[in-house]
This record gives C-alpha cells, sequence and structure tokens, in this order.
C-alpha cells in the first residue's frame, strides 16, 4: 500500500510524487516487479496524471521503475550486478572520506555522529528497521560532510536503490544490532585518527552485504532479477 508522505509547500507535482514513489519504493511498500499504475497514483496524491508519468521517468533514469511501451510500468527487481557496483563504488570513496575524517577530528560533527548513532540504537531496540536505515544513511552523509565531500554523496546517492532496498531487507531480517555497533567502533576509530582501522572496518561494513544476499534471495526470490 503507498504511502502518503506530506507534500512540500514549494514543491512541484513531479518532486512530489518522485519522492513519494521513491520513499514508496525503498521502503518496500511498492514491491519489485509489482505493476504501478499513472490513473491510482495521480488519485492518491490528489494530482494529475501527467505529473506521475513524469516521475516515472525520472525513476526509469536510476533504474528504480522499468516503462514498457504498450505493457506498463512497474517496479524494478533488485538487480545483483547493480548492488555489486554500488557497493563497490561506496567502499572505494568511503574508504578515502573516513580517512579525511581521522585527520579532521571536527568535534561538530563527531558530536552529529554520536547523537546519531544514540538514535540508531533506539531504533534497534525498538526494532524499527526504516528508521534506522533513514539513520544508517544519515550517518554516512555525516562522513561525508565531514570531510568535506557533502556533493559527492548526493551524487552517489542516486546510484544505490539497489544496494539501500536489499539492505532494507537485512535490516528488517537480519541482526540490526550489528549495524549499529559497526558504526559505533568506526566513529571510535574516526576520534581517534586511525586511519588504517577506520577504513579496514569501512570495507568490511560495506561487504557485509554480499555474505547477506544468498539468505535474502533464499528468503525472497521473487524480488530478485533472475540472472
Amino acid at each position: 500500500m503507498l504511502e502518503i508522505l506530506e507534500r512540500g509547500k514549494k514543491e512541484t507535482a513531479k518532486e512530489y510524487a518522485t519522492r513519494v514513489l521513491k520513499y514508496n519504493i525503498m521502503n518496500l511498500n511498492l514491491e519489485p516487479g509489482q505493476i504501478v499504475s499513472e490513473n491510482e497514483i495521480a488519485q492518491q496524491l490528489g494530482i494529475s496524471r501527467t505529473p506521475v508519468r513524469e516521475a516515472f521517468i525520472e525513476l526509469s533514469k536510476v533504474s528504480m521503475v522499468e516503462i514498457l511501451p504498450q505493457k506498463g510500468t512497474y517496479i524494478a527487481p533488485i538487480n545483483l550486478n547493480m548492488i555489486e557496483q554500488s557497493r563497490f563504488m561506496r567502499a572505494v570513496l568511503e574508504k578515502a572520506v573516513v580517512e579525511l575524517d581521522c585527520q579532521s577530528g571536527d568535534k561538530n560533527y563527531i558530536a552529529a555522529l554520536d547523537e546519531n548513532i544514540m538514535l540508531q540504537q533506539n531504533c534497534a531496540n525498538q526494532g524499527d528497521y526504516k528508521r534506522l536505515l533513514q539513520l544508517d544513511n544519515e550517518f554516512h552523509r555525516l562522513l561525508f560532510s565531514m570531510a568535506g565531500k557533502a556533493a559527492i554523496y548526493d551524487f552517489m546517492e542516486n546510484m544505490m536503490g539497489h544496494f539501500d532496498r536489499a539492505r532494507m531487507l537485512n535490516l528488517a531480517e537480519m541482526d540490526k544490532q550489528k549495524t549499529v555497533d559497526e558504526h559505533r567502533h568506526l566513529l571510535e576509530f574516526i576520534k581517534a585518527g586511525d586511519k588504517e582501522s577506520a577504513a579496514a572496518l569501512m570495507e568490511r561494513h560495506l561487504s557485509r552485504i554480499n555474505t547477506d544476499l544468498a539468505y535474502l534471495e533464499d528468503r525472497h526470490p521473487e524480488y530478485f532479477e533472475a540472472l
């Protein structure tokens, strides 16, 4: 079922439709392989069909939906190759970012990261995996901002649709506490200025999805694109 978000005051209909659709795809409210209707989405959002159609086109550019002429639009299945490419990109970039963070030691960002981890722990305790994923992404965004590379995170985020949906499944069905613990240890290395340990942990942290995918595919074969 589509979760309706509040529309921003300055948000165009296209921007609103794109944001709502992306949110629901990432949270698996719209499931991989599911057919989506322009008419139904437009009615639920209280807008015309045109901005919904434009939103589908925007999301197709980042492989979140697939538009088939004469057949319709459906949510793209989770693609394992896209997950690996996203993981590789993140590993290369984020290992370098945490090394810069170790040199920075900016106290304001350290405080923000500490608070973020506290909120992550609350979510893990309560089993709120959707909010935990949001905080997880915010944690990594803070790491980029601390290194003065926020624009790179924004660029990278556009390629994370398949990776993040797999992470959502991971957090929903597997060990939430491990994610929080790895973030906490990573921040400890940054505080200590230990570049080598921070980079090594980041590599392990981002590669963990590889070992979890077999379980997730077995549990939800219908969500993944057949090889």
